[in-house]
């Protein structure tokens, strides 16, 4: 069911809070209640989370210098020391202290193609959840945690903060941004802006170093994401988490009927032994998750992808 259609079903005089469901509206307390679910999932992590090439160990992100040593092959060459090299007559490269002081800024993808799902959740509550998993793993961790919620109006932006006092006003504006996008779409707001151009404040509020979870379907994408991401990876790190709606997958196969945001009807052939698609974005790894899935599967594949010690 999508959110334009909870709206029809509650004015034509249907169950009444049609929005106000568990699964369609977003609760405080609910994410608040995923602190406890997001630390204890450690203990029985899934391994096999990722199709690969996700998990490796956390890179230092600090200035200060540790340890100078012979250039590999793979170093990155902006470590090279000029003054080691001159006087060895080799490649030195430096090594730096770790910061400790991470900063991870978490995007919500909460346009209309993400208000909608078959069987526990919407994409865009699942979107919620997944993020508030990894937020407070990140400020257990000592970490800050920020937020950009993108929908078809104004972005919801929450500068980093640390602490629980910093998770639970990336809460709060999760809260906020996805009641106002079911309201819009409640209005007949079905237009997705591109993905590439919503991505355009991440800059602002992360800083050099910084960590960024975007959690998305990535619907209509733009031309230029690649791009957009190729950017963002050189000063900052991008993790890709793909929400997905398996519930398709459990149809029977044959053909159904649906509704285009322009208010055309076509028939589509679906169902079947049809999977979400788990295949990289824009050349990246990526992270698929089911919105059908309990938060507890959820926790777990996301301590699988996301170790206390990795890197980019």
């Amino acid at each position: 069911m999508s959110a334009r259609a909870a709206s029809r079903l509650d004015a034509s005089g249907g169950p009444a809070g049609a929005l106000a469901a568990a699964g369609v509206a977003l609760r405080a307390e609910d994410l608040i209640a995923l602190r406890r679910l997001a630390l204890s999932a450690e203990a029985d992590p899934i391994l096999a989370a990722l199709p690969g090439g996700f998990v490796t160990r956390r890179r230092g992100h600090g200035q200060e210098v540790a340890d100078v040593r012979d250039y590999v092959a793979g170093d990155d060459i902006r470590h090279l020391d000029r003054g080691a090299t001159a006087r060895r007559g080799s490649l030195h490269v430096r090594q730096f202290q770790e910061d400790r002081d991470r900063v991870t800024l978490l995007v919500a993808d909460m346009r209309p193609a993400m208000l909608w799902g078959t069987r526990r959740a919407f994409r865009s509550v699942a979107v919620a959840e997944a993020l508030a998993l990894i937020g407070w793993r990140a400020v257990e961790e000592g970490g800050r945690v920020g937020l950009l919620a993108i929908g078809s109006g104004a972005p919801e932006a929450v500068p980093p903060r640390g602490r629980t006092r910093g998770m639970l006003e990336v809460i709060g504006g999760l809260v906020r941004a996805h009641s106002a996008a079911l309201q819009r779409a409640a209005g007949g707001a079905e237009t997705d802006p591109e993905l590439s151009r919503s991505l355009s404040r991440i800059e602002r509020l992360a800083p050099r170093g910084a960590e960024v979870v975007i959690a998305s379907g990535f619907d209509t994408p733009g031309p230029d994401l690649g791009e957009c991401l190729g950017d963002l990876a050189r000063t900052r790190v991008p993790r890709l988490v793909r929400i997905e709606d398996g519930g398709l997958a459990a149809l029977p196969r044959g053909r159904y009927p649906i509704r285009l945001p322009d208010g055309s009807r076509r028939v589509v052939t679906g169902g079947g032994s049809a999977t979400p698609e788990a295949g990289p974005i824009a050349g990246r790894p990526v992270l698929t998750l089911d919105a059908g899935e309990t938060p507890e599967a959820t926790a777990r594949r996301i301590v699988a992808a996301f170790p206390r010690d990795r890197e980019p």
